[in-house]
């Protein structure tokens, strides 16, 4: 991870240290930015973009009592994407001087028109007005980059201590930190700056039975998110019903790891699954996942149009579906929204990699299709005449594309609670926590595990259960859904590295919902048998 961002190119000023946090003056970008732009046009270009960025990564590891690694990434340079004869053409550069910009911007030019020569149909952009020069920045109390490594280690030994005094024979733990510090313009008239931070704590602990051989383990249920290190400073924000402590404007890493090191304990000494038809009870630390792969990624408009099959295949969502206007996705309880706005999310910013405001919008409503993940140069082609903000790049170097918004499903209209959820249910498992999982490559049928499963029955948790996954299609699952608690319920999750492209490329992604009910899902036991 952060192999990318290895390298650390020379600005025509001072490039601040590692040390420096504090993005660079907005106004040199803007000098260099049109440098770019003037080239593009001048060479006869009919658009033109320049995203010059600094990335910075901190990953804190730990095992046990040790500290494993300390690594400190810092990449700057810029990305220029032009049309010309009706074609794209990229390049990067990392010498920002403005004759290393204007060189990189007649290479970009160059490339575009020699693919206009390979190109049936032109390039066509939805139009998108200049918001002039503008700022975001995620919202911040504590920048987790001013915080001391000396501290970070500190809890971080504390998360292992007390897994390993709870129960666990193993525990790793990590820190993740993430700030893009990106100033994007263009010839729309747009130049926008942004300071865009992420964080994820994550731990992972294993106990072993000596006797059998068998091992158990539980990964945290903290919550990646867009936020800064005040996420590990507060307190929880309450306990589930008897079960474990959800985790979502705060995080207590320590109590997660004490409970975690008693379940890993816990799952050794409980009983197998019996497979079979049950009713599922997840929680949103489950569900998250299985909305990324079978909703976020089905309803990415390059993978339905064919345009993308690297990591996550096509997608069964295609534009029949779409266009009959009645394709039930799932039961009209289901209402699916991607939203780029949402406060602490990772996808939450002021404007896209292709300068296009953040918005929220439907997917799924009342459990019909109704919409795409779209870029500017998708959106003719279903009919529409904008973009939904969905362009995204890693890294300065690498040329954005689209990529998936968060993507969540809507909490229930109706007063429920997770513990009234299940005193309506007579047979079923409680999920939380994702887990391994399998999908095929349109996106329809797969196969989910988790981290804690409780038996139900009538009406109770009777215990815990281990060796569970369920198996369905995306449309059988979807419509299998018949309660959802309400928006007190409401939690996110997300992937911090959701990868997709050739060169492949990562971005960071939230899915929220509130715990949901699936009726009568196929549940099989993963135990091995030897």
């Amino acid at each position: 991870m952060g192999a990318g961002a290895l390298v650390a190119p020379k600005w025509s000023w001072a490039v601040p240290s590692f040390a420096d946090i504090t993005p660079g003056p907005a106004s040199v970008k803007k000098k260099l930015a049109d440098v770019a732009l003037n080239t593009a046009t001048s060479l006869g270009a009919t658009y033109c973009d320049v995203r010059i960025g600094r990335y910075l990564n901190q990953y804190v590891i730990t095992r046990e009592d040790k500290v494993e690694n300390l690594v400190n990434t810092e990449s700057y340079g810029a990305g220029i994407r032009v049309i010309a004869d009706g074609a794209w053409g990229f390049m990067a550069v990392d010498q920002l001087t403005p004759d290393a910009v204007a060189k990189a911007t007649k290479e970009a030019v160059r490339i575009a028109k020699a693919n206009a020569a390979l190109q049936s149909e032109p390039v066509i952009l939805a139009p998108q007005k200049g918001v002039g020069e503008v700022s975001w920045k995620t919202p911040l109390t504590k920048n987790a980059f001013e915080v001391p490594i000396a501290d970070k280690v500190a809890l971080l030994m504390d998360v292992n201590k007390s897994a390993l005094k709870a129960g666990a024979n193993f525990v790793n733990s990590l820190l993740f930190q993430v700030n893009e510090q990106k100033y994007f313009a263009s010839t729309d008239g747009s130049y926008i700056d942004q300071d865009v931070h992420r964080i994820w704590p994550v731990f992972q602990a294993t106990a072993i039975d000596e006797k059998t051989g068998k091992f158990a383990r539980r990964a945290s249920l903290s919550t990646p998110c867009g936020r800064g290190y005040d996420y590990l400073d507060a307190l929880p924000s309450g306990k589930r019903p008897g079960v474990t402590t959800r985790y979502t404007d705060s995080y207590d890493m320590i109590e997660d790891a004490t409970a975690a090191g008693a379940q890993v304990r816990e799952i050794l000494a409980a009983k197998s699954v019996v497979p079979g038809q049950y009713d599922l009870v997840l929680d949103p630390s489950h569900l998250w996942l299985t909305i990324h792969e079978s909703i976020g990624h089905a309803t990415e408009l390059d993978r339905v149009l064919g345009y993308e099959a690297n990591y996550a295949g096509t997608s069964f969502a295609t534009l029949d579906k779409y266009r009959s206007g009645n394709f039930k996705y799932g039961s009209p309880l289901v209402n699916i929204v991607a939203d780029k706005l949402q406060p602490g999310s990772l996808g939450a910013v002021g404007y896209d990699d292709e300068g296009v405001p953040a918005k929220k919008w439907d997917l799924i409503k009342d459990g019909i299709l109704v919409n795409y993940q779209k870029t500017r140069d998708q959106a003719h082609i279903i009919g529409q005449k904008e973009g939904d903000g969905c362009s995204y790049a890693d890294n300065w170097s690498n040329v954005q594309f689209q990529r998936m918004p968060n993507v969540s499903l809507q909490p229930g209209k109706e007063p429920l609670t997770p513990a009234e959820m299940i005193k309506g249910v007579e047979k079923g498992v409680y999920i939380i926590g994702n887990g391994s999982f399998s999908i095929d490559q349109q996106r329809y049928n797969f196969q989910f595990g988790g981290q804690l499963f409780y038996e139900i029955k009538n009406g109770e948790i009777a215990g815990m259960l281990r060796d569970v996954a369920y198996q369905s299609n995306t449309q059988e699952f979807w419509n299998s859904c018949v309660a959802i608690c309400d928006k007190s319920d409401y939690a996110l999750g997300g992937s911090f590295f959701d990868g997709k492209g050739q060169p492949g490329q990562v971005s960071a992604v939230s899915h929220g919902s509130s715990t949901a009910r699936f009726k009568g899902v196929n549940v099989i036991n993963t135990a091995r048998k030897i």
